[in-house]
């Protein structure tokens, strides 16, 4: 026996051709709306037979001082996490206590679970850490009925006002060994799965292609350090005259460090090393390394500024995605021929 999927706010939205925000807006009787607008959010929600939850009914006139977190399977990789740590950090500062559920797999019944969790708490708002395109998914067939915002990617239900342009960092990094002079460059890349990562590959390969290059080699790795030194031999073992390798994060890019310090492989004289994130770590790196920063305080303190305002019945104003940095330090350089 199969029970009938019920309807979600962003079932809702997509009828009534707005955001889910908007949906939200009229839920909690917002004043700053169009009568037209209203009439059409509250008219797709008599279509489709939408019933918000208890929970979400109560925010309406009452506050707990919570904004829940949602982390899918991610909480102990770079970049989330300290997303993570910059949104709570946000939080806090504007006067909420902020409740965190991380779940092991990003799996619709997992995160449903998490998100139950978090309404039990009558948290006002949510954010949804959701890096992987199978969270992505299982987000949007969820209900959330409080005002919420996802971080994952744009264009699949996440707000891009609130992420690091990760294709323009990828262009950013090609960019740089273009211009030291490189041609034969290669990419370790993140796990596709990750929307990050696919951003990352094609920024890296539209960036080439307008200056009529093809990758040298693009290798997948897992994110770790491991990853990246097994690419790195495969990298130094079958590819000829390799000019650079852009790395998808900084962990595969020591380990490429790595793979080239056991083949007698000269970074930067030999190869130029370029990396992702700009941990604390990286200053450090034999040689220190050249890298691509993400302002994740920004996107902390954007993710919150969007929040209060939904809970205040506003429009958040419109910024572009938070743009990446070039770090340039001792791991990159021109190629000597």
């Amino acid at each position: 026996m199969t029970t009938e999927r019920q309807p979600t706010i962003r079932d809702v939205a997509v009828r009534a051709g707005v955001s889910y925000q908007t949906v939200s807006r009229v839920l909690n009787d917002s004043p700053q709306l169009r009568p037209r607008t209203r009439e059409r959010v509250l008219a797709a929600i008599s279509d489709l037979g939408f019933r918000p939850s208890a929970a979400a009914r109560a925010l309406a006139t009452s506050r707990s001082g919570l904004i829940g977190i949602l982390a899918a399977e991610s909480h102990s990789f770079y970049g989330t996490a300290t997303a993570m740590a910059a949104i709570e950090q946000a939080a806090r500062d504007a006067g909420y206590r902020v409740p965190v559920v991380n779940v092991a797999s990003p799996d619709a019944e997992s995160l449903a679970d998490g998100l139950e969790h978090l309404q039990r708490e009558s948290v006002e708002a949510i954010v949804v850490l959701a890096p992987q395109e199978r969270a992505l998914e299982a987000i949007e067939s969820l209900s959330i009925d409080v005002p919420f915002v996802t971080l994952g990617a744009a264009g699949r239900g996440a707000d891009p006002r609130l992420l690091v342009d990760q294709a323009a960092g990828g262009r950013l990094a090609t960019e740089h060994l273009l211009a030291l002079g490189h041609r034969r460059i290669a990419h370790v890349a993140g796990p596709q799965h990750w929307v990050e990562a696919h951003a990352r590959l094609e920024g890296f390969t539209t960036r080439l292609a307008e200056d009529g290059l093809e990758p040298a080699r693009v290798i997948e790795g897992d994110w770790s350090a491991e990853s990246g030194y097994r690419a790195g031999l495969r990298l130094l073992d079958e590819v000829a005259d390799l000019d650079a390798v852009f790395a998808g994060n900084d962990q595969m890019a020591l380990g490429l460090l790595h793979a080239c310090a056991d083949r007698g492989v000269r970074v930067p004289a030999d190869l130029s090393v370029i990396g992702f994130d700009d941990v604390p770590e990286a200053a450090h790196y034999l040689p220190p390394l050249t890298t691509i920063r993400q302002d994740f305080a920004e996107v902390g303190r954007r993710t919150i500024g969007v929040v209060l305002a939904e809970l205040r019945g506003e429009t958040a104003a419109v910024d572009l995605p938070v743009p990446p940095q070039l770090v340039e330090r001792a791991s990159t350089a021109r190629p000597v021929r």
